[in-house]
């Protein structure tokens, strides 16, 4: 690999470093956007440094509805007496406008903070160099079998389900888009990242190990009868192969669980923390392995077997973008509680329009000691299998897409992936063809998420990561599917109103899933999770990609977000919709302030700041 390559992959993932920092400083008001001077025409803005007689000029800077900031261009240092720096790093601006800061973060915050962004820069840098490689060799196969573009070669050479995780692992490389520090993973080698990671198209082993079933608790879907007969049904080799060992140790397997362990967990962290669990005779490492492929959560698997294995979740006791990857006793619990109960109401509601389904998470256990009955040390022993029959085995001709990857850029083109579902490999689309997609999209979103909200109270985090969007073979969007479900919310009053009963799980010190006072812990999940980091974020890329009226596609969500709305209305209580209805068009959008917690050193996990809501300035389509 050239060094010149190398360079220019690092530089660019220092720019789209400085340009989340930058997003990230305005957007949580770390700095004041007040502060900031505007060219009378063009986007050149200065911020004065009083403290130091200085000026940062940022070159090309971007506003967007929502508070949002996006750099394009060079930012420089102009001190007193005409000196100008450059500034090409998120550590150097964070270092140049630190005594800015509307708070006094420590030394070590802000040291850990240079460490995990120089860490994700590396990685980034990584990843796009492979992404090179990677999409060169799509272009190839592409061309040959005379497709317009990527998702058209995937729908002609792959199954469903090949193709939807191959689009997943494609497009995990952008990341949530406040995090500054979207790709660290500070424990792992640059070698054990790219084996380990769905942007490098990682194929990873699990191990089926073995945990005694009475030092367990198991959680499983209605229709579970037992999870060994579904294990053996969905895993017949593997649980043949754990049945023989167990056999082959004097043990009989209905005493034990099957339990999935990651690669890197199992050799890193499972034999030295459970080593007394091991040595009590409760855990058993030995057992078949399965290839998997990471998904963009990294620690979501699919098993490279025949047919449509489900998805394995696992913990994984990494630190990758400033969180350890447990996975706890909470969403052990309420994945397949939420995910039976929302498979009934789709039932009813046949899929909201048949705009909607899930994954549904049909099993999941933790180690619980059969004495010591505590849940927490079972946050990095544990699984939850996510169903992916119903999804992938489909005859209506739709492909499901992982919204994250609609942002990414295409092979081909190496524009956006949702301008070749646009365009479908045709002429460049006009402003009314784009703006009537983006109608037809943000539709597919808003009918079923407000649906489900308003009518039950289940707030879906409909996110970039755990959504897709099914389109058909025009390249329209047709449909949800959700996944992710241990940590939503429910506001269990209007739940309880429509005959469904969901129990609680409750544990000290871990946030609720479940609220009867007031909704908007609810609401805000819905708000943060579908508008915030999905809906919003699409309209800035189309507004930006096809140079459309700066506000236009907020006025069209506002329109769609009353559609919805007034879709259900009728069965909705007044006040209720009416309360909803102005909180969702006109207050504030609340989200984590990610920055300021990482500067924080994660004190406190549910620190949030307000962005002005973008609808509330839309005109009215009614």
């Amino acid at each position: 690999m050239s060094a010149g390559r190398e360079a220019v992959a690092l530089h660019n993932a220092e720019r789209n470093a400085l340009r989340r920092v930058v997003r990230c400083l305005f957007a949580e008001k770390i700095i004041d956007p007040a502060m900031l001077v505007f060219a009378p025409q063009g986007r050149s803005v200065w911020l004065p440094l009083w403290h130091r007689l200085a000026l940062v000029y940022f070159e090309d800077l971007q506003v967007a509805p929502a508070n949002t900031f996006i750099n394009h261009g060079a930012i420089t240092l102009i001190e007193h007496g005409g000196k100008r720096s450059a500034i090409v790093s998120a550590a150097q601006l964070i270092e140049t406008l630190r005594e800015c800061f509307d708070f006094a973060p420590s030394d070590e915050g802000v040291a850990g903070l240079k460490a995990d962004m120089a860490n994700s820069v590396a990685n980034d840098a990584l990843a796009r160099l492979y992404r090179e490689a990677w999409n060169g060799e799509l272009r190839e196969h592409i061309g040959v079998a005379g497709a317009w573009g990527l998702t058209d070669y995937l729908r002609r050479h792959s199954s469903t389900s090949a193709a939807a995780v191959l689009l997943d692992q494609w497009g995990s490389l952008e990341g949530h888009p406040f995090y500054p520090t979207w790709k660290s993973k500070p424990d792992l080698t640059p070698e054990q990242v790219a084996a380990l990671s769905p942007e490098f198209n990682a194929k990873v082993p699990v191990r089926i190990a073995a945990l005694r079933a009475d030092n367990a608790y198991l959680e499983r879907m209605p229709h579970v009868h037992s999870y060994h007969d579904w294990f053996a049904a969905n895993f017949p080799t593997q649980w043949a192969s754990w049945k023989a060992g167990l056999n082959a140790r004097g043990l009989d397997e209905t005493d034990w669980l099957p339990l999935p362990l990651h690669a890197w967990h199992l050799e890193n962290f499972v034999r030295k923390e459970y080593a007394a669990e091991i040595e009590e005779g409760i855990l058993i490492l030995d057992g078949p392995d399965i290839e998997t492929l990471p998904t963009m959560s990294f620690r979501t698997m699919l098993p490279q077997l025949p047919g449509t294995p489900p998805f394995i979740k696992l913990p994984v006791a990494l630190w990758l973008t400033s969180e350890q990857r447990s996975l706890q006793a909470k969403s052990i619990h309420m994945g397949p509680r939420i995910s039976a109960v929302i498979k009934r109401i789709l039932a009813v509601e046949h899929g909201f329009d048949r705009m909607l389904d899930i994954f549904p998470e049909e099993v999941a256990f933790h180690y619980k000691h059969a004495v010591r009955q505590e849940d927490h040390p079972g946050r990095h022993l544990s699984v939850a299998f996510r169903n992916s029959r119903e999804a992938f085995e489909r005859s209506d001709g739709l492909l499901p897409i992982t919204v994250a990857a609609l942002l990414t850029g295409a092979p081909v083109s190496g524009r956006p992936l949702i301008s070749e579902l646009i365009e479908r490999g045709g002429v460049r689309a006009s402003r009314e063809t784009v703006e009537a997609y983006f109608r037809q999209y943000a539709r597919v979103v808003t009918r079923p998420v407000i649906a489900i909200y308003l009518l039950y109270g289940i707030a879906l985090e409909a996110h970039q990561q755990n959504t897709s969007v099914l389109f058909d073979t025009d390249g329209a969007p047709k449909s949800l599917l959700i996944r992710d479900f241990g940590d939503g919310r429910t506001y269990t009053p209007l739940l309880n109103a429509r005959g469904y009963e969901l129990k609680p799980y409750v544990y000290p010190g871990i946030l609720p899933t479940m609220f009867d006072g007031d909704i908007e812990p609810v609401r805000s999940f819905v708000v943060d999770a579908c508008f915030v980091c999905h809906l919003h974020e699409v309209a800035l890329l189309l507004t930006n990609e096809y140079e459309l009226a700066p506000t236009r596609l907020w006025e069209i969500l506002r329109e769609e977000t009353e559609g919805a709305f007034d879709a259900v209305a009728e069965r909705v209580d007044p006040v209720l919709w009416q309360r909803e209805r102005v909180a969702f068009l006109t207050q504030p959008w609340f989200t984590r302030s990610v920055l300021r917690m990482h500067l924080l050193k994660y004190a406190d996990y549910r620190l949030q700041h307000q962005l002005p809501n973008p609808l509330a300035a839309a005109p009215s389509g009614n």
